[in-house]
């Protein structure tokens, strides 16, 4: 009998459906039918990735970023309540779900309800340490809250590697690690490609919850509009809009492109440009790509990889606030760019994954 599995991404940025799109790909190669849950643009991405498969419409915890990183702490800190109630939604609709589709295993990325006491459930993390702002006790606390539900979890797979070299640092390697927890490796949709040509000194790729994203989006544009001669494809980020136009010569903007077309474009750049996404990171060191990160203000987990893999010499990262694309392009010249290399175990996940339909 086929097996049912639902995955379900956090909305969170789009890295999370992004990096959900390998494993339902290693799924449905097992035999699988895959239902996703996702609304938003994370519902419209997978849709274009998987147009046959059935996406039903589940609320995400919708959160809401300040304008400004100062406050960004304490913007979420008032939201806790908002996803606590989401939290419990997300229970009572799994129940009915899978009483009602036959649903044999779920793979939660990072929402915390989404655990059930007759079926196997997954939940994804890279994130076991919380960073927050405040540091030390909040941390510890989160983490103690953080473990706590991924108990309730069958297994809990991280996408990055057990050893060195890694991507997260201690975000995935904390002292102690919850039972259960598998490494998946980078869980990446993209692929090396030999004899891509070169097309665009730099691909800018603009992501993450607003209002930041658009921050970002508006201040690239603009330093890019001043730099004539740069050939450059800024991607917006925006898998809802169908949008693709020439911003100044040489300069082109779209506002999303999928994982083919997208793959194409990072390997036929000198120089990609981008948040500080767990996501992104990941699909940069698969490919070997150069890249200048620029953290979203305020979000701690950004900031510190951002600064970890700087140190690591793997990635330039620059805060927003001091961020001059002109000056980031000059600085890069001299960065070293150490080689992330890991071997086969860039894809891990495809055992991990085989393995665990198999005891469905």
């Amino acid at each position: 009998m086929q097996k049912k599995v639902l995955i379900v991404p956090l909305d969170w940025g789009l890295g999370h459906a992004t990096r959900d799109i390998p494993l339902i790909h290693e799924l449905l190669n097992a035999g699988c039918e895959v239902v996703i849950a996702a609304e938003g643009k994370h519902a419209a991405l997978l849709s274009r990735e998987f147009p046959q498969l059935t996406i039903l419409p589940l609320p995400g915890y919708n959160i809401r970023y300040s304008q400004k990183g100062l406050f960004f702490g304490l913007k979420i800190i008032r939201q806790i309540p908002k996803i606590w109630r989401a939290v419990q939604y997300e229970q009572a609709w799994l129940r009915r779900t899978v009483a009602e589709l036959g649903i044999h295993a779920v793979i939660s990325d990072n929402r915390f309800g989404l655990y059930h006491r007759d079926i196997p459930c997954i939940f994804i993390s890279h994130q076991l340490l919380i960073k927050t702002p405040f540091g030390g006790f909040t941390e510890r606390l989160l983490q103690q809250i953080n473990y706590r539900f991924i108990r309730r979890y069958s297994a809990c797979w991280i996408p990055d590697f057990a050893g060195e070299p890694n991507l997260s640092g201690e975000l995935a390697h904390p002292t102690s690690l919850p039972p259960n927890t598998t490494y998946l490796g980078c869980l990446s949709r993209f692929e090396p490609i030999a004899g891509v040509p070169r097309k665009y000194d730099l691909l800018a790729l603009i992501s993450g919850p607003e209002p930041q994203r658009t921050n970002l989006e508006q201040l690239l544009l603009a330093q890019l509009q001043q730099m004539p001669g740069i050939s450059a494809l800024v991607v917006s980020g925006r898998p809802d809009q169908a949008e693709k136009k020439e911003v100044a010569p040489g300069i082109w903007q779209v506002s999303h492109l999928n994982a083919k077309e997208l793959n194409e474009a990072m390997l036929a750049a000198d120089m990609v440009l981008s948040r500080s996404g767990y996501t992104t990171l990941m699909d940069l060191a698969k490919l070997g790509k150069k890249a200048i990160l620029i953290p979203t203000p305020g979000q701690s987990e950004q900031e510190y990889l951002g600064r970890y893999l700087m140190e690591k010499g793997y990635f330039y990262s620059v805060p927003q606030h001091q961020f001059t694309l002109a000056k980031a392009l000059e600085n890069v010249k001299s960065f070293p760019f150490a080689t992330f290399q890991h071997g086969q175990d860039m894809e891990a996940y495809k055992k991990v994954v085989a393995d665990f339909v198999k005891t469905l």
